[in-house]
């Protein structure tokens, strides 16, 4: 089923928060969010003609977005543990109604997970997928997402609680 330009758009206005959101908890930068958001969007116009309505929006768009993000990680590192002082001052688009559940705290304990937890965590949390679409997504059963995503929950937990004792 190829999408039309008013279903592309009505996609990208109902998607659009959570891909970015997820897009700057993978990589930390407003500005490459936004372009890896961007170049997303660019792919999925693209290869339109190959959506299988089946599958579900959200998840398509975050797959489309996954290989975009491993394309950057591929040219440039991951995201590694930022130093005490390093955090960006980052401004939240006033459309980012998660401002406050996503402070610089939690991008410094996500950074201290590791890359499968976060990402896993993230799809499931900030990407807003069910755990089945990121089991789907990311090629792996999911049994192993609800341990990840349990797993890094806790992992946050502590970091964040070390973060407030400190």
């Amino acid at each position: 089923m190829a999408l039309n330009h008013a279903q592309f758009q009505k996609m990208v206005t109902e998607h659009g928060p959570a891909l970015y959101r997820t897009a700057y908890r993978l990589v930390g930068d407003v500005q490459e969010a936004e372009d890896l958001v961007q170049e997303a969007y660019r792919s999925a116009w693209s290869s339109r003609r190959r959506f299988e309505g089946g599958r579900g929006e959200r998840a398509w768009l975050m797959a489309i977005l996954r290989r975009r993000t491993i394309d950057r990680w591929r040219r440039r590192p991951q995201p590694g543990v930022m130093r005490e002082g390093s955090l960006p001052e980052v401004a939240v688009p006033a459309e980012d109604f998660s401002h406050d559940e996503f402070s610089d705290e939690m991008q410094q304990a996500l950074c201290q997970l590791s890359p499968d937890l976060r990402e896993t965590l993230l799809y499931v949390v900030v990407g807003e997928l069910t755990h089945q679409e990121t089991a789907d997504l990311l090629g792996i059963p999911l049994g192993t997402v609800l341990s990840r995503v349990s797993r890094a929950r806790k992992q946050l937990r502590s970091a964040l609680l070390a973060a407030v004792h400190d």
